[in-house]
């Protein structure tokens, strides 16, 4: 048990979970979130029986006011997915970055000196490769290519086929798009203010999670969730590419788990740190490999593979997460199969209702 825990974006999906999960395991527990419409959709409301403070991240005051008393900051507030297009790019470094900044300075005025920092898998890039040569770093995936079908990177100095490998914490940081430029700045912003002011920081590199709450009807969600989408709108799930991609799919209570975890090593932690942690189930499935999982479970029709593709958008992408489970002791993921079959009819968040 330690002190009060304030989550910020603790009336999201992932939020949500770890709030609950946080009071749950004996800690005190506070809840910071702006309740976007673009996010939260109609009706949603924080985790019930939890305090909570209505404000953004970006309003330097609704942070103060929300730090009184905390022991341990969980920020999840952010905007996340690929996004409609560069056009996003304000919003997403406004509530990323800007808001990032503006919570690790109020901490630092309060004199909170442990965070837990949600982070993503796209600060990688593209995965790890091997070829007969060894590692290869691949560069971005091009347009022309990806117009006619050909998704897999190639070995760019032999053009020979590339085996993806575990990505572990060690890997250069290689960000492909907005979104995960953000990222990586929080991590680095992070970084900065624990050298400042001695913090303590464990960095969450999320990968594909799912599970129930997850938002419905928009372009931001998880891959998991415009499956679910389609298809309780009774369409086919739309599978770009070959759906070969490579991906890990963890469910939202490990993420829950592995966050608790987390505040658990701040504590312990002496002197500044910054420590990343990858968060997966540690076992690889592809993206249409969960397209059919969920239809079938849904009783859906089955996946239609469009041969489009996201402009931005990594081939594949799986790391290890030896690390989570060696230092932090998080149990057992949810078995891929189980946690699809419920995902598939579990209730999921209200449409929202996109800005513009």
């Amino acid at each position: 048990m330690t002190g009060l825990v304030l989550v910020t974006g603790g009336a999201g999906f992932i939020g949500g979970a770890v709030a609950r999960a946080a009071e749950e395991s004996g800690h005190a527990v506070r809840v910071l979130d702006s309740l976007r419409a673009d996010v939260h959709g109609p009706g949603s409301a924080p985790p019930a029986g939890i305090e909570t403070r209505l404000g953004d991240v970006t309003d330097p005051a609704a942070v103060a006011d929300a730090l009184r008393g905390v022991d341990v900051v969980v920020h999840q507030a952010a905007k996340v997915g690929l996004g409609v297009g560069f056009g996003d790019a304000p919003d997403y470094v406004a509530s990323n970055d800007l808001g990032t900044a503006v919570l690790l300075a109020e901490m630092a005025a309060a004199g909170v000196d442990r965070l837990v920092l949600a982070s993503s898998m796209v600060v990688y890039g593209e995965g790890a490769y091997r070829s007969s040569r060894g590692p290869v770093a691949v560069p971005p995936r091009r347009r022309a290519d990806l117009d006619d079908g050909r998704f897999e990177p190639r070995d760019p100095v032999s053009g020979e086929p590339l085996e993806p490998v575990l990505v572990t914490e060690d890997a250069p940081l290689d960000p492909r798009n907005v979104y995960a430029a953000t990222k990586v700045h929080q991590e680095h912003l992070a970084a900065a203010w624990a050298r400042a002011t001695g913090g303590r920081v464990a960095a969450l590199r999320y990968h594909n999670v799912y599970g129930p709450g997850m938002p419905q009807n928009t372009p931001y969600a998880g891959v998991a969730s415009l499956f679910r989408s389609q298809l309780e709108r009774g369409e086919a799930p739309a599978v770009l590419e070959d759906g070969g991609q490579r991906r890990d799919f963890v469910h939202v209570r490990d993420v829950a788990a592995a966050n608790l975890a987390a505040v658990g090593w701040t504590a312990r932690q002496e002197g500044a740190a910054v420590r990343p942690f990858n968060v997966g189930s540690g076992v690889v499935h592809t993206i249409l490999d969960l397209a059919v999982a969920l239809a079938a479970a849904a009783g859906g029709a089955a996946p239609v593979v469009t041969g489009g593709y996201r402009l931005g958008d990594v081939r594949h992408i799986t790391a290890s997460s030896a690390r989570l489970r060696d230092e932090l002791g998080v149990p057992a993921p949810v078995p891929f199969e189980a946690g699809v079959a419920a995902f598939a009819t579990a209730p999921l968040r209200p449409a929202v209702r996109m800005r513009g």
